[in-house]
């Protein structure tokens, strides 16, 4: 039997700019009826609830962490929301909620207790990445991020290729925004000149980059990508 408290996974923008696009009016629907927000950083869950016409006193909210720095002990403890009946709208930096995301263990906690879990549609870069890239959609992996050491980093990348080859699988992973130069031009120098890269940087921006080809035709090319969040995938052993 389901409790009476309630999280809904509220879903933000990938960026600044055309918030309102991309985000349908029944997430503003959801988080006028949330109790308490569990944010990444105050400042931007704010003018992102504004963004998209949210215009309750914040004074009046209930608005708490939810990070990578919170610890299972916090999370556990706000259960005493859902317990009290409330509803909790949990909100990323960008994107969707428990995506690549420190939301997933709450949702779990949630889930453990009983409480209802309702997901929110809106942008995700890594199924747009996905989208956009032409690779495999019926078979694909996330990583999340790659090793910073550069020969792990290297390692990864090759262990990534071969798995891509053995299973037909297509390979998504992302970087921290200002060192994606330096995994791009490491990708190009390891993988094969055959395997196919996608790379996909500023999605549902004004200047959002799309494009998929072989390792070898972006050899002595560096997309712009320079401290823009993108997605990379990479699909081995496909004739293209």
């Amino acid at each position: 039997m389901m409790n009476k408290g309630k999280i809904y996974l509220i879903p933000s923008g990938l960026g600044e700019h055309e918030t309102q696009t991309f985000i349908p009016s029944s997430v503003l629907e959801a988080c006028l009826v949330c109790d308490v927000f569990l944010v990444e950083k105050f400042k931007t869950a704010r003018r992102f609830l504004r963004s998209i016409g949210f215009e309750k006193d914040f004074d009046a909210l209930e608005m708490q962490e939810l990070s990578k720095h919170t610890s299972s002990s916090e999370k556990e403890a706000y259960l005493r929301f859902l317990l009290d009946g409330k509803a909790i709208g949990i909100i990323s930096e960008a994107g969707c909620p428990g995506v690549a995301d420190p939301g997933a263990e709450m949702v779990l906690l949630a889930h453990e207790y009983g409480f209802e879990v309702t997901p929110l549609v809106g942008p995700s870069s890594i199924l747009l990445a996905l989208m956009a890239s032409g690779l495999n959609g019926q078979s694909f992996a996330f990583h999340g991020y790659l090793p910073i050491d550069k020969r792990e980093r290297v390692k990864a990348i090759q262990q990534l290729e071969n798995i891509s080859r053995q299973h037909k699988q297509t390979q998504l992973f992302m970087e921290t925004p200002y060192r994606n130069v330096a995994l791009f031009d490491d990708l190009c120098k390891t993988l094969n000149p055959n395997t196919l890269l996608s790379i996909s940087a500023n999605l549902t921006q004004s200047d959002a980059l799309s494009k998929t080809k072989r390792v070898s035709e972006w050899r002595g090319s560096v997309p712009p990508i320079h401290k823009k969040p993108a997605i990379f995938a990479i699909l081995a052993g496909i004739n293209y």
